[in-house]
């Protein structure tokens, strides 16, 4: 399963992707893959399906997506009130496939990446 050493290194590795903080990254000033501890309002929200670590947040290219991932995989992604209508979604790390995490941060990074730099960077790769 992912850890969050997994996470820094596949989140490194993109371009014009800065560490802000811990467990904090931003591609050119914008933040796509952050540490999300849950807050009193979200445990009480959750209950008995809260992690117990705090979980990953990642950005989305839309609220349809979000909603597929939260669909598909209910044990392994989960949101709360607070992200009501914005397109990020948490994710239980613990429970996370490495393949599926490398997926999602480099998902997210596009989703915020400057177009240019979202498609300079998909040219490389392809």
């Amino acid at each position: 399963m992912a850890s969050w050493e997994d996470v820094e290194r596949i989140a490194t590795v993109l371009p014009d992707t800065d560490l802000k903080g811990p467990r904090r990254w931003t591609v050119h000033g914008t933040l796509f893959v952050w540490e999300r501890p849950l807050r009193a309002k979200d445990l009480d929200e959750l209950g008995d399906a809260a992690p117990a670590e705090p979980p990953v947040a990642f950005r989305v290219a839309d609220e349809g997506e979000k909603e597929a991932l939260l669909a598909d995989e209910p044990d392994v992604f989960l949101t709360t009130s607070h992200f009501h209508g914005y397109p990020v979604v948490l994710a239980r790390l613990d429970r996370l496939a490495v393949p599926e995490l490398e997926e999602l941060v480099q998902d997210a990074w596009l989703a915020r990446a400057p177009k240019r730099l979202a498609r300079e960077y998909l040219d490389r790769t392809e």
